[in-house]
C-alpha cells in the first residue's frame, strides 16, 4: 500500500515535469505573440529598481500559468479517466473531496485574479506599472481566506489549531481569523519574493516538498501527490524562469501558488511550521516591513531597496548568487521545519 502511494506520488510529480516542459514552448510561443510583457516601474517612483530592472522590460508574464494549468488537466484528466476506466486509473486518481478540492479550488481561483492583475500590469505599461494597488490585493487575498476558512469552520467542523510541542487546541471561532492571516500572509510574502529570476519558484519547490511530504507521512496522499504535482510543474517552470528568465512567474503564479501554500498549512494542521519552511518569505516580509517602518517613523531608509533581494542587488551581488544563496536557505528551512515535525512522530 504505501509502496503503491509512493509511486503514485513520484510518478505523477515526473508526469507533472513532462507535461509542463511539452507545452511550454506554446505557452512561450502566445506570451511573445501578444507582446504579454512585464511593465517597469518609471525612474521617479523607484529609480533604484528601474535602473536594476530596466533591462527586463518587456520580458513575459504570466508564466505561473503553466504550474496551476498543468496541475489542473492532470487532476483533471486522470479523475475523468479513473471514472470510466477504474484499476490503474482509479490508483493514481487523487481528486477527492476531503484532501485536494479545497487546495485546487483556492489555486484556480486564485489564479484567475492573479491572471487579471497581470493584464493590468501590463495595461498600466508607460502609466508606472505595477498592476493592482498593495490594499486591492489584500481585499482579494482576505476575501478568498474568508471563503476558505468558512469553509473549514463550517463544512468541515474544524476549530482545531495545532501548537508545536504542546499539542492541539480548540480555538473556536477564532480559527475563522487565524485562517484568514496565515493565508493572506503567505500569499502577500510570496508576491513579495517574486522579484529575482527563479527566486520564488525554486522556494516555492521547497516549501510544496516539505508539506507534500508532511501530508504523506499524515496518510494523506491525495495531498501529498498534489504538492507533487505542484513541485513537477514549477521544475518545469524554473527550467525557462532561471536567469535569464524566458518569462516571469507574474501574480497568476505567485498570488496562487501563495494562497494554495497557506491551505495546504492549515490543511495538514502545521501551519506554524510555515515560518520556518517559508523562512525565505519571512524574512522577505520583515525586510519590507522594516523599511516602512524606518521611512514613516525615522524619515529615512535601511534599506537601498527592498525587499531584502533588492538590496543585496543594490550593493552588487549578482542577481544569480542572490536566488542560488536564497535557494539553499530554503532547502534547509524546509528541511528543518521537516524535521521538526517528524521529531514529534518519534
Amino acid at each position: 500500500m504505501i509502496s503503491l502511494q509512493i509511486t503514485k506520488v513520484f510518478l505523477l510529480s515526473t508526469v507533472s515535469f513532462l507535461v509542463a516542459l511539452a507545452w511550454t514552448p506554446f505557452l512561450t510561443h502566445l506570451l511573445y505573440k501578444y507582446n504579454l510583457g512585464k511593465g517597469i516601474r518609471d525612474a521617479k517612483s523607484a529609480p533604484i529598481f528601474a535602473l536594476m530592472h530596466q533591462k527586463k522590460a518587456g520580458t513575459p508574464v504570466m508564466g505561473g500559468v503553466l504550474v496551476w494549468v498543468t496541475t489542473l488537466f492532470l487532476i483533471t484528466v486522470i479523475s475523468i479517466l479513473a471514472n470510466f476506466f477504474d484499476g490503474f486509473w482509479g490508483h493514481l486518481n487523487f481528486l477527492s473531496r476531503s484532501e485536494t478540492l479545497l487546495p485546487l479550488g483556492a489555486l484556480v481561483s486564485s489564479a484567475l485574479i492573479g491572471l487579471v492583475d497581470d493584464f493590468v500590469d501590463i495595461w498600466r505599461i508607460g502609466k508606472n506599472g505595477g498592476g493592482l494597488r498593495m490594499r486591492h490585493r489584500f481585499i482579494i487575498y482576505g476575501v478568498i481566506a474568508l471563503i476558505g476558512a468558512l469553509w473549514f469552520y463550517y463544512k468541515l467542523g474544524w476549530t482545531i489549531f495545532y501548537i508545536p510541542f504542546l499539542g492541539n487546541i480548540d480555538v473556536g471561532w477564532w480559527y475563522i481569523p487565524i485562517f484568514v492571516f496565515i493565508i493572506t500572509a503567505t500569499a502577500h510574502s510570496v508576491n513579495l519574493t517574486d522579484g529575482l529570476d527563479g527566486l520564488a519558484g525554486g522556494t516555492l519547490l521547497a516549501a510544496f516538498g516539505a508539506y507534500g511530504a508532511i501530508a504523506f507521512a499524515q496518510g494523506r496522499y491525495d495531498l501529498a501527490t498534489f504538492c507533487g504535482v505542484i513541485s513537477g510543474a514549477l521544475l518545469a517552470f524554473l527550467w525557462f524562469n532561471i536567469n535569464p528568465a524566458r518569462f516571469f512567474m507574474g501574480d497568476t503564479g505567485s498570488m496562487s501558488l501563495g494562497v494554495t501554500l497557506g491551505v495546504i498549512a492549515m490543511l495538514t494542521n502545521c501551519a506554524l511550521l510555515l515560518p520556518i519552511i517559508g523562512f525565505v518569505f519571512v524574512i522577505e516580509t520583515i525586510s519590507v516591513l522594516v523599511q516602512m517602518f524606518f521611512k514613516k517613523v525615522l524619515g529615512k531608509k535601511l534599506f537601498i531597496s527592498s525587499p531584502l533581494h533588492h538590496h543585496l542587488e543594490a550593493i552588487g551581488w549578482p542577481e544569480p548568487k542572490i536566488v542560488m544563496r536564497f535557494w539553499v536557505i530554503a532547502a534547509i528551512s524546509s528541511v528543518v521545519g521537516l524535521i521538526l515535525f517528524l521529531m514529534e512522530k518519534i
